[in-house]
């Protein structure tokens, strides 16, 4: 019988696919669905610091407004069980779902100061969170700031944090270090139990007309697998801690080349948006169907089979490939 249980920080997961941090998982009904279909876990959707940030600010101004009116102003305070800011209403999602489901639900901060990230991950943690994902998205933009810094304040985070929580943790890296394996070493020495490849950054467009700056947000395509695909295969075996693959995942293919390469879990997002939580139930059958085609028993057989340490020629990963996509393109030149 086949076999497609996986392990992923140290939960126990019916199948390879994970629903990730996305606006999919605002609505318990809409996690119930995904369980339903067949999805073996969620990610919920980032609570970020910017909202740490303001419910700190919001909350001090209310309780500060009109002090200096009156003499017992010190004792008009804002009515808290009106008061419902982005935070807590994320804790007490967290607890719905997790009334709502038997899957694991994992937690989502997105942020770069210690001292709101420790609050919340401890907050998360006691929320019944079965583990916590750190997406760690942050553009430096001081010119004065080096490498070197940035990267420290990320490890000393995952360090703090590691300190506050019991429940797992996984980081949600960066494709934009300087050294990949060094910062995944680290994350891990520091206390991350797995590693999430990767963060995707979100790119502003020019309106010319306007002269405004336009959010925009481009759903993945499987082209966009490329880049976690190969640097996961390069860290198979090397480090101690479960990755995940997110960012490109859409057809079965995907999520059998996610695995080859080494990842415990597949993520994703955008395939779901587009056409619903019945894809998950299609991919699911589509890997049940390639297995017994191809005659694989279990996940675990084919994890790790095309990583850098299992292939036969291991410099495809590495400059090797780079010249050879480059040659590839010598006799299809168009004069």
């Amino acid at each position: 019988m086949i076999d497609l249980t996986t392990q992923y920080l140290g939960l126990e997961l019916n199948n390879p696919l994970i629903a990730s941090s996305s606006p999919l998982s605002k609505k318990a009904d809409t996690v119930k669905k995904m369980e339903d279909a067949g999805i073996s876990a969620v990610v919920m959707y980032s609570l970020f610091e910017e909202q740490i940030t303001h419910e700190s600010l919001a909350l001090n101004y209310f309780l500060e407004r009109g002090t200096h009116s009156f003499a017992e102003a010190a004792t008009f305070f804002p009515d808290l069980d009106h008061y419902n800011v982005g935070p807590e209403e994320y804790l007490s999602l967290i607890q719905k779902i997790k009334s709502s489901v038997s899957i694991p639900v994992i937690g989502s901060l997105n942020g770069i100061s210690n001292a709101g990230w420790v609050r919340y991950a401890r907050n998360i943690e006691q929320a019944g969170a079965d583990a916590l994902e750190l997406n760690m998205y942050h553009i430096p933009t001081d010119v004065d700031l080096a490498g070197r810094d940035l990267e420290k304040d990320y490890i000393d985070l995952v360090k703090e944090i590691r300190k506050q929580v019991r429940i797992p943790l996984a980081v949600k890296i960066s494709p934009f270090f300087t050294s990949i394996p060094y910062m995944a070493g680290k994350f891990v020495q520091s206390g991350a139990n797995g590693l999430v490849m990767f963060n995707r950054f979100f790119q502003p467009d020019f309106d010319i007309d306007t002269l405004d700056v336009v959010p925009t947000l481009q759903l993945s395509t499987s082209n966009d697998l490329r880049l976690p695909l190969r640097w996961t295969a390069i860290l198979y075996g090397r480090i101690k801690a479960d990755l995940a693959i997110t960012g490109g995942v859409h057809t079965v293919e995907d999520v059998i080349k996610s695995i080859m390469a080494g990842a415990s879990s597949v993520m994703l997002a955008s395939e779901i948006l587009e056409k619903g939580t019945r894809r998950i139930t299609e991919l699911n059958s589509q890997l049940l169907d390639w297995f017994e085609k191809n005659e694989y028993q279990s996940v675990r057989q084919m994890r790790g089979s095309m990583s850098q340490q299992n292939v036969s020629d291991p410099a495809a990963f590495e400059r090797g490939n780079y010249m050879k996509a480059l040659t590839s393109f010598d006799n299809r030149i168009l004069v």
